[in-house]
């Protein structure tokens, strides 16, 4: 399976295409159905279960879904409250077992539900009997139809009080946004994708789960030196600030960067120089000393914003790096820095600067944009757009977007990433990256996923100077992914 991910919508042109290509529609929902059944057999000894049907082809689903579970020895009621129309109809017709009302009762005794009330284009909340089932469910494994009942697919937020929260979703041909974005990630539990015969050309999109399928790493070259490699300099903060920038140097000399240097106030000059070995350290007083630092047109790459601080010597850094011509990477302090002029800071970005904010720092520089959006990937879109850059929307559920509307949601981070120093970590990774050449978005990704992996492979007691030392063993088993 690639890695593209399909809104409702989508999804629905990709069925449309699929028919209008001589798959009949019956055809695709008895494959759904099988891809269900298989993976519950897969996971479940024969059990008692009951099998929920709702209205539509969720529900003609769901009935194939019983009859193959009951060819494979499940003891299997259908639970259903409406008469069908069309494939589902059909599919209705072909169940020749149990049958009983849509009402709690249908779960006495059951030791497995699957959901097939409604699946991801869902756009309103439960209600009646479909919520006072759902309702019902208590602590019972759910395998899941397409998505949790009561979840959108489009965003991963449910539509009201009720849904479903399953062990297992089954969904068909590609994700959709809510299978990945949070709390619809961790509402599906183990999400497997399912292939029912649409083609592969019928995914037309332009989201993907980010994944190393989706970017070129810039592995060194048999004849390339340092210099080729690229010079990427971080900003630090002042004397009592500094460990913010040294992580991020770090970082950016882990993921390959030729070279590295912290440009440095002379009064933290001091305290740079004897944590660093490898990166170098490059005195500058101001805006202006800094500028003087990056007229050398070999360093291609900064990242600032760590431990700068909120204020207008950290503004005028900011535009310093921006007219400099080399790609950026802002966070923190270099975003929150315009909140108060965002489009100060608008005027100055273009397709080869990365901005990297927390919701926090977002909700600055863009206010009201994240409540007025359908999605957090929505807001990243809306972002980008506004700001001409690529913006990293940091979380559990990052979404990296461009300003053309091009976007992936980031699905690999655990939980031990929430530690003091982790962003500056990818703030450097992803600078890093650049400095070697890769386009901005590009090199969001590639950071984000290196970051995700290395936090995954290291596990619980995670700090962020962790994360650079993991980064060896991240990139080998990386060379040796087909």
């Amino acid at each position: 399976m690639t890695g593209e991910i399909l809104t409702c919508a989508e999804m629905a042109k990709a069925d449309a295409f699929a028919v209008a290509h001589g798959m009949p529609s019956l055809t695709l929902m008895e494959n759904a159905g099988r891809v269900v059944a298989d993976a519950v057999a897969a996971r479940f000894k024969p059990c008692a279960v009951t099998v929920l049907c709702g209205p539509g082809n969720n529900g003609g689903d769901g009935f194939v879904v019983a009859r193959l579970l009951d060819e494979s020895g499940f003891i299997v009621r259908v639970a259903h409250d409406v008469d069908h129309k069309g494939d589902a109809k059909e599919m209705s017709a072909r169940w020749k077992g149990t049958r009983v009302a849509l009402e709690p009762e249908a779960l006495d005794g059951a030791k497995l539900v699957v959901d097939a009330l409604f699946g991801a284009g869902l756009s309103r909340p439960l209600a009646g009997a479909y919520a006072q089932i759902v309702g019902a469910l208590n602590d019972l494994p759910v395998v899941a139809v397409d998505i949790p009942s009561g979840v959108s697919g489009d965003t991963g937020q449910p539509l009201g009080g009720v849904h479903v929260r399953a062990a297992l979703t089954v969904t068909f041909f590609r994700k959709k946004p809510g299978h990945l974005l949070l709390p619809g990630r961790a509402l599906c539990g183990e999400t497997v994708v399912g292939d029912i015969g649409i083609p592969p050309q019928a995914a037309n999109t332009q989201l993907h789960e980010n994944s190393p399928a989706l970017w070129q790493f810039p592995w060194p070259r048999p004849e390339g030196h340092k210099y080729a490699r690229g010079h990427c300099v971080v900003v630090s903060g002042h004397a009592h600030a500094t460990g913010a920038a040294r992580l991020a140097a770090r970082a950016a000399l882990r993921v390959g960067a030729g070279l590295v240097s912290v440009a440095s106030p002379p009064e933290a000059v001091a305290v740079n120089a004897a944590h660093l070995t490898a990166i170098m350290v490059k005195p500058f007083q101001g805006a202006a000393g800094l500028g003087a630092i990056l007229s050398d047109k070999r360093l291609n790459a900064v990242a600032l914003g760590p431990g700068l601080g909120v204020s207008r010597q950290t503004r005028e850094l900011v535009t310093t790096v921006l007219k400099s011509g080399a790609a950026t990477v802002l966070d923190a302090d270099a975003v929150t820095a315009f909140k108060d002029e965002p489009q100060a800071l608008f005027a100055l970005l273009d397709d080869t600067c990365v901005l990297t904010p927390h919701e926090g720092e977002f909700e600055r520089l863009f206010p009201g944009l994240l409540d007025q959006s359908a999605s957090k990937l929505e807001a990243a879109r809306t972002a980008a757009a506004r700001a001409l850059c690529v913006v990293l929307l940091k979380g559990a559920d990052t979404v990296i977007a461009a300003p053309s509307g091009k976007a992936v949601i980031n699905a690999n981070a655990p939980p031990g990433l929430a530690t003091a120093g982790a962003g500056d970590v990818l703030a450097g990774l992803t600078a890093g990256l650049l400095a070697q050449g890769m386009t901005a978005f590009d090199a969001a990704c590639a950071g984000t996923w290196l970051h995700g992996e290395a936090a995954r492979r290291f596990g619980p007691g995670l700090i962020a100077e962790d994360l650079s030392e993991m980064l060896p063993a991240v990139l080998k088993e990386l060379t040796q992914t087909p």
